[in-house]
């Protein structure tokens, strides 16, 4: 007896029907996962931001009194801004110089490279931890290794996370020491160029320096955009170093009161959730915003394939 069209396409639907369930079986966890302590959270603080709630009493609905008080009656929240925007303007782009230019040093086919891509890298793992930030701090005191060494050449160097002038400059510096991620995939990047290029221009009478800016840099500029944006959202995340640095108070003189740690501050120590909730999200539109700036840009530096 002959299968007719109509039981094919019932026993289709059928075996479709099963495998989805089975699909939404395993996705099932993720999904509980991913509404409970994601989107839930993130709906629940966008209602908190309009409201003005200490963590003990209910919610009181304020409309936008909490974004109004930032630019209008919050001198701390423009210095969180200020520092903040010093530590992701100068940071980045010296990390990822120091990454990009030790990379290309790397990639000339040193002995041992395995052993020196990973111990450049480990700052990395280890930089953003509070481990390495309580160590940061004793380099920098007034009596540490720094001071040590400049004094075996006359010199009296200040205590560096005393000072304001010197503070952040030392949440800098550590935020450069943790260059190995992206120099690990620079150098990844750069060994995907195929050699035949440089030969080519080599033959044309082109210099390294003219090399590195018309063939590096543009063949490299997608790798660059990558680690680029990673390292802008990273920044702007930052919050460890200066909580440890500055005993979670941002000094000296507001000096290291960096964005995330003033919402700490707001929200778990002056008990102002509401106000801190706001802030989360004006940090998450800031963040967005430059993002976008780059990748709006990005169209007239960064060269793919075609």
């Amino acid at each position: 007896m002959a299968i007719t069209y109509p039981t094919i396409r019932g026993e289709r639907k059928r075996r479709t029907r099963y495998q989805n369930g089975w699909a939404l079986a395993f996705l099932a966890p993720w999904l509980v996962g991913f509404l409970a302590f994601t989107a839930g959270p993130m709906l629940m603080s966008l209602y908190l931001a309009f409201t003005d709630y200490d963590l003990l009493s209910a919610p009181k609905w304020i409309g936008a009194g909490n974004f109004s008080r930032m630019f209008g009656a919050d001198p701390l929240f423009l210095q969180s801004l200020k520092v903040t925007a010093i530590y992701v303007f100068v940071g980045t782009p010296l990390s990822l110089t120091f990454a990009l230019a030790v990379a290309v040093v790397l990639n000339r086919g040193l002995r041992g490279l395995d052993f020196y891509r990973s111990a450049i890298y480990l700052p990395s793992l280890f930089g953003g931890s509070v481990a390495i930030a309580v160590l940061w701090r004793k380099v920098f005191n007034g009596d540490g290794l720094v001071n040590q060494m400049l004094a075996l050449v006359g010199i009296h160097g200040p205590s560096w996370i005393s000072e304001p002038h010197t503070a952040l400059g030392t949440l800098i510096a550590l935020e450069v020491w943790q260059f190995g991620a992206p120099m690990v995939i620079f150098l990844a990047g750069l060994r995907q160029i195929p050699r035949e290029f440089y030969e080519a221009a080599q033959v044309d009478g082109a210099s390294r320096w003219r090399q590195f800016w018309s063939i590096t840099m543009p063949l490299l500029s997608p790798i660059l955009f990558f680690n680029l944006t990673l390292q802008l959202i990273r920044s702007f995340q930052a919050f460890a170093p200066a909580f440890i640095i500055s005993d979670g108070s941002g000094g000296p003189a507001d000096s290291t009161l960096f964005y995330s740690l003033y919402l700490y501050q707001e929200g778990f120590v002056n008990f102002d959730m509401g106000y801190a909730a706001a802030m989360a999200w004006m940090l998450v539109l800031l963040a967005g915003a430059v993002v976008a700036v780059n990748f709006i840009f990005s169209r007239y530096w960064v060269h793919y394939g075609d």
